[in-house]
């Protein structure tokens, strides 16, 4: 069965064509490392690129991560031979292999019923799934997706770039905010009119979100492509993390610090919703039906709510103890 209950707050990209990068990256601090053999890796390269990849998971200690390989796209010939060899030779390393570009269900089933032959032949433990929404096609049919093989699928993605390029979306910054998607308030007394900058990838990220939430996985937010804006960074992580968004790629090792802080409940809001917890305890020992803290009724979706932030704040102090 998937394993729902790992911390993604950050997600480092290591292209596999980097053996510098890859020795460095269990160790980077990332929740999360990904060894891309798509993308970040030119066509020339990506036979290399795979024997990298498997060695780097054999040689290296992945303890203080969970480790994810992104395979090339199902349209590609790369596809079948990453996930064989990969799998073959080194699959007793992986937590999840990372499905770029998923337009429908089937796309999963294929990588599936490929994992469980191999799996078979090998006698290895069932390696999970991440599936990346790049495409239009995929957000059409993300909540078919997000049904698909319960038993291995553990988290969705959404690919920003891929997305913008699918969709013929004008963008300026990778990720990033575009100065022509806004509002103008109407004028003031001088007929002065406001400049009010939206973010356009509002809706295509909280439909993802709900289809996540709604079929027991995680979502998580793709690329920020400008490395060396951390402001623009954590802008962007803390808009989505409002949304319900559990972590950010990386890719750069700079933004591994600025997920974690994002994705990491505030002291102050887990303070709070131990009180809430505390508060509802002691009403019910003294047979009361409502619950009050600070001059205010808490409902019982604040007790849901502060039990969920509770539980992150758990799982992510019981993660750190076991990497020290």
């Amino acid at each position: 069965m998937a394993v729902r209950n790992r911390l993604h707050r950050s997600e480092l990209a290591v292209p596999g064509s980097n053996p510098r990068m890859l020795e460095k990256a269990p160790n980077a601090g990332a929740d999360m490392v990904f060894l891309d053999l798509e993308d970040a890796v030119a066509p020339d390269d990506k036979a290399q690129a795979r024997k990298n990849v498997i060695e780097a998971l054999n040689d290296l200690d992945w303890s203080n991560c969970s480790v994810s390989v992104r395979i090339n796209g199902l349209d590609t010939h790369y596809c079948y031979r990453d996930i064989v060899d990969v799998v073959e030779q080194a699959g007793d390393k992986l937590d999840t292999i990372l499905i770029p570009k998923v337009g429908t269900p089937s796309d999963i089933l294929f990588v599936s019923t490929l994992l469980e032959q191999i799996e078979a032949a090998r006698k290895i433990k069932p390696i999970n799934l991440h599936v990346l929404i790049e495409t239009a096609l995929g957000m059409a049919n993300v909540e078919a997706i997000a049904q698909t093989c319960p038993e291995r699928m553990e988290a969705m993605v959404f690919g920003v770039a891929d997305y913008a390029a699918s969709t013929q979306a004008r963008t300026t910054n990778m990720g990033g905010a575009n100065p022509d998607y806004y509002m103008l308030t109407h004028p003031d007394n001088e007929g002065t009119r406001e400049r009010h900058w939206g973010d356009q990838w509002h809706f295509a990220i909280s439909r993802m979100v709900v289809a996540c939430r709604a079929y027991g996985l995680r979502p998580i937010d793709g690329p920020f492509g400008d490395f060396n804006d951390p402001d623009g960074y954590t802008a962007v992580s803390r808009s989505v993390a409002a949304l319900g968004v559990e972590g950010k790629w990386a890719i750069h090792p700079s933004q591994i610090a600025l997920a974690n802080e994002v994705f990491t409940p505030p002291q102050p809001e887990v303070d709070r919703a131990r009180r809430i917890l505390v508060a509802m305890e002691e009403a019910a020992a003294e047979g009361k039906g409502a619950v009050s803290l600070d001059g205010r009724l808490i409902d019982a979706a604040s007790i849901r709510q502060a039990e969920v932030m509770m539980a992150k704040a758990a799982q992510i102090e019981q993660s750190l103890a076991g990497r020290q």
